[in-house]
């Protein structure tokens, strides 16, 4: 009997339990059935989408000019070391430190007394000797006559003749040093053989002057000036490359002009063109030195200054130019927007070139004719319908 109650008892609270679950169970029931027409208004399509206003160019290919820009140097285009060429005191400085000198002007004095001195004890010896010329040549004319006649020997005449010949020799001499002595003299005066701008004094007024320390200051050239920048071998080859293949014109005449773009972003306002181009690459480096000449008058630049060296005059025919702000950027790469021929927006990855003037060069990816999206791409994505509307007009 025991086994019968539990059994009932059980039963009993099983149909408790699922009595107190009937009302969650209706409640989730009239969820899902509300949910049903809900579901079915869904299905239907909603109004369809406002086209997106943009502005758009047509690609049309046009002769792009090409520039290089390379990281150069500034060198004079001549340097003088000034040096003195004799030994001495040095007397006065005439110039001034770091200023433009002129071809000419003179800049150290050295002691002349000692050298003067010199010439004149040399131009007494050149005197001396010119007398034995003439002792030499009035023995000679003697001589010679007493000789036809076999009054005097032929050893007489030779003996003669030899005392003139050496009397001649020892005035070449003498005039020699006199013109050592006269020219050591004019090395006491120390000018400028250039126009340019002084550097430091190396040594100072009182100071002894000998082959060990005849270095006296630096004079450069300024006017022209050399601007030195390299080209690496990749960029040579890329270059002979392009033009072998048509999508380079070089210049008609083979010259690049070259523009000088300084610190500030400025350009320069002479111009100037290649002179020299080395032989040979760097062993080191791979790169290929090229030196422009740029008029500087005033002297502006100054040696060793880093400016950047700009190359002009080359054309890249036919180009697919696209203006710079069409252009994103993004991870995977450089992409576009453009309208398929069903009025909708599709990105397309492209490969850009350089740039100039706020267009951009299209390598790969663009064709002539298509229409470029460059204004109202933040409303964009792919297959979105777009209304054109004309560009603004640029401002004068």
């Amino acid at each position: 009997m025991s086994n019968v109650d539990s059994r009932i008892r059980s039963s009993a609270d099983r149909g408790r339990g699922q009595r107190q679950r009937a009302p969650g169970a209706r409640v989730c029931l009239l969820l899902l059935l509300a949910s049903l027409p809900a579901c079915g208004k869904g299905s239907s399509a909603g109004p369809p989408a406002a086209a997106v206003e943009v502005v758009a160019v047509r690609v049309a290919p046009r002769d792009m000019p090409v520039t290089w820009e390379f990281v150069a140097q500034t060198q004079s285009s001549r340097q003088v070391n000034i040096q003195a060429r004799v030994s001495g005191f040095l007397e006065k400085r005439t110039f001034d430190e770091g200023t433009m000198v002129r071809e000419g002007q003179v800049l150290f004095l050295m002691d002349t007394r000692p050298f003067k001195a010199q010439l004149d004890a040399e131009t007494a010896a050149l005197a001396k000797q010119q007398a034995g010329l003439e002792v030499a040549r009035a023995d000679l004319e003697r001589t010679k006559p007493l000789a036809a006649q076999a009054a005097l020997s032929q050893k007489d005449l030779d003996d003669a003749t030899g005392q003139f010949h050496a009397a001649e020799a020892a005035v070449e001499g003498a005039k020699a040093r006199v013109e050592t002595a006269r020219l050591n003299l004019s090395y006491c005066t120390i000018a400028s053989p250039v126009t340019g701008v002084a550097g430091a004094a190396l040594q100072q007024e009182g100071a002894y002057v000998s082959p060990q320390n005849s270095l006296l200051t630096t004079v450069a050239a300024l006017d022209p000036i050399w601007v030195n920048f390299s080209v690496s071998e990749n960029q040579m080859q890329a270059y002979q490359d392009q033009v072998a293949r048509g999508q380079l014109r070089a210049p008609k005449d083979g010259t690049f002009a070259v523009e000088v773009v300084l610190v500030n972003g400025t350009v320069f306002p002479h111009p100037g063109r290649i002179t020299f181009a080395s032989p040979s690459y760097n062993a080191q480096t791979g790169t290929f030195l090229l030196r422009a000449s740029v008029a500087n008058p005033g002297g502006v630049l100054r040696p060793n200054q880093y400016v950047r060296a700009r190359l002009t005059g080359a054309l890249r025919p036919g180009a697919i130019v696209v203006p710079q702000r069409a252009v994103q950027q993004g991870a995977s790469g450089h992409s576009v927007w453009v309208v398929d021929h069903e009025g909708r927006a599709q990105t397309r990855p492209v490969v850009v070139g350089q740039w100039a003037a706020g267009d951009w060069h299209i390598s790969e990816g663009l064709q002539a004719g298509e229409q470029v999206i460059v204004d109202g791409t933040l409303a964009l994505r792919p297959g979105a319908k777009v209304s054109l509307k004309p560009a603004p007009a640029a401002a004068d």
